[in-house]
């Protein structure tokens, strides 16, 4: 396995030269208590590592005894030498469930997932059980490896087997598990067979309710926990800052969470902060604003990026900028929202100029998210060329392949400002087959130069790909047919509208009201 051959290819040299044992070391006693007192230095000594390699030199047995041996292997996790821990273990006759647990923490802590798994799965065969650490180490496993959902199943059912007594950090990862796997189902039968449903496993299922839009069903378990901490209440903010419809219920829960007494996190600020940007309420940003700065948050990458964001999502976009020079440090997101809000508010010459300054830093680079801001700050200002070296340099300087949003963008912008048989031939050279983003990027290109052949063309695709969905293509379509005088053609699209129960978009205004919402 790839991962194997990572985590043995770099052993961790020892600091010293292998040397005679002691004389009082020559017992397998005395050596696991000098090797307990080097696990538990803090930081690991520099002859901790060396001590073993002396063991081996001098002859004397290295696993006298089993307890020896996992201390051994405990000891390299500790100074960051899996080569020499997988070593250890494999040298064993017959490994410990211990010895296993340990190795299988220590390449799960490496995010070696793969080799975590290994281990787990040698434990059952070798010995026909697991325990409570390896089943929810398992468990761990089948989210940070994305396996699918039977594999969960089949852990649940060895839990079912094996596990006499209730485990709440079992139980919980068991829940955290099917939420995180997409079935939600198993998961709240899982909580709902427990006898004490911890803070813990109740979260892990109220973010799954969130995540399927089942908000009524989040709030019912949220209300029903008779103990809530600051994540639980974390869970319920970012959980409604997601969409429009349900940002004011993250302030609500917001304003919730400080009167219980409970102070706002990171994650915290962040998700309010999203959702003000979801409302255009740069007021209700401000006073988070100033909360951030009364709880010496302000300075967190993170807050600073939202404030960004908020403040050029909302318009303000000399507001982010002067949160954006004052941040003492800034990654990849700070840099792509002052591009994003620079573009979004029609300042496509101030977003390449900071994309410029950007690729001139050493500790960032721009990622697929930040070409797409470059891209449609250039599209909204029809910049075709920087357009184009921007699109060019994501491979040739990043190697970064460019995604169907890219693509999309990049045929609008072809199409609105340069040909849309140019956009159209760009189309033809992806190396992709092109999605339904790409095709209606086309169709609205031709529908604004009166193209019918080519709204035609882009057209068929949208529908092929899109059947039910789309109905803005329908209607670019159906009047870029009425404006050449093709009534027929128009009566056809409407006629397909209606049998794939296609419904025209109502149009809606925001309307702002004095009576907006206060965090007080």
């Amino acid at each position: 396995m790839l991962e194997r051959n990572t985590a043995h290819s770099h052993p961790r040299a020892c600091s010293l030269p292998p040397r005679a044992v002691p004389r009082h070391l020559r017992t397998a006693g005395a050596l696991a208590a000098a090797v307990q007192r080097l696990i538990d230095a803090s930081p690991p000594r520099a002859e901790a590592q060396a001590l073993h390699a002396q063991l081996l030199a001098s002859g004397l047995p290295a696993a006298t005894t089993t307890d020896l041996s996992v201390k051994l292997l405990v000891l390299h996790l500790r100074c960051g030498s899996l080569h020499n821990a997988r070593a250890v273990f494999d040298g064993m006759p017959r490994p410990t469930h211990a010895a296993h647990g340990y190795l299988a923490a220590g390449y799960f802590r490496r995010g070696l997932h793969g080799e975590a798994l290994g281990i787990v799965r040698r434990l059952a065969r070798c010995t026909g059980r697991v325990d409570v650490f390896a089943l929810s180490m398992a468990l761990k496993l089948s989210t940070a490896l994305a396996l699918p959902g039977v594999f969960v199943r089949e852990v649940h059912a060895r839990v079912v087997r094996s596990v006499v007594e209730f485990d709440e950090i079992l139980f919980a990862a068991l829940v955290d598990a099917y939420v995180k796997n997409g079935t939600l189902g198993y998961a709240r039968r899982v909580h709902g067979a427990m006898p004490v449903r911890s803070v813990v496993c109740s979260t892990a299922l109220v973010v799954g309710c969130l995540n399927e839009g089942l908000y009524g069903d989040a709030e019912a378990i949220f209300e029903g926990m008779e103990e809530k901490d600051v994540v639980a209440y974390n869970a319920m903010v970012e959980g409604y800052s997601k969409t429009e419809d349900t940002a004011e219920g993250s302030l609500e829960v917001f304003k919730a969470m400080q009167r219980a007494g409970f102070r706002p996190t990171v994650s915290t600020f962040v998700s309010v902060l999203g959702a003000c940007s979801l409302l255009s309420s740069p007021e209700l940003g401000e006073q988070v604003h100033c909360q951030a700065i009364k709880s010496s948050l302000l300075s967190d990458i993170k807050v600073g990026s939202a404030l960004v964001d908020m403040y050029s999502k909302c318009g303000r976009v000399e507001d982010g900028r002067r949160i954006f020079d004052r941040m003492p440090e800034k990654n990849v997101v700070t840099w792509t929202s002052m591009v994003d809000g620079y573009g979004k508010n029609g300042l496509s010459d101030e977003a390449l100029e900071l994309f410029r300054e950007m690729r001139k830093q050493r500790d960032v680079r721009p990622n697929h998210a930040t070409f797409l801001s470059v891209l449609s700050a250039c599209a909204h200002a029809g910049l075709l060329s920087q357009g184009q070296e921007a699109f060019q340099s994501m491979e040739s300087e990043y190697a970064l392949r460019p995604r169907m949003e890219h693509y999309a963008c990049m045929v609008d912008l072809l199409g609105r400002f340069g040909s849309v048989r140019q956009a159209y031939d760009f189309i033809r050279g992806m190396p992709a087959m092109p999605n339904s983003d790409v095709w209606a990027a086309l169709l609205g290109a031709a529908t604004l130069h009166g193209d019918v052949d080519m709204a035609d063309v882009a057209a068929r695709e949208v529908f092929e790909l899109s059947r039910a969905g789309r109905p803005g293509a329908y209607m670019a379509f159906s009047n870029t047919l009425a404006a050449a005088g093709k009534w027929d053609g128009v009566h056809d699209v409407r006629e397909m509208m209606k049998q794939r129960g296609v419904l025209k978009d109502a149009a809606c205004s925001w309307v702002g009201s004095e009576n907006s919402p206060h965090l007080q």
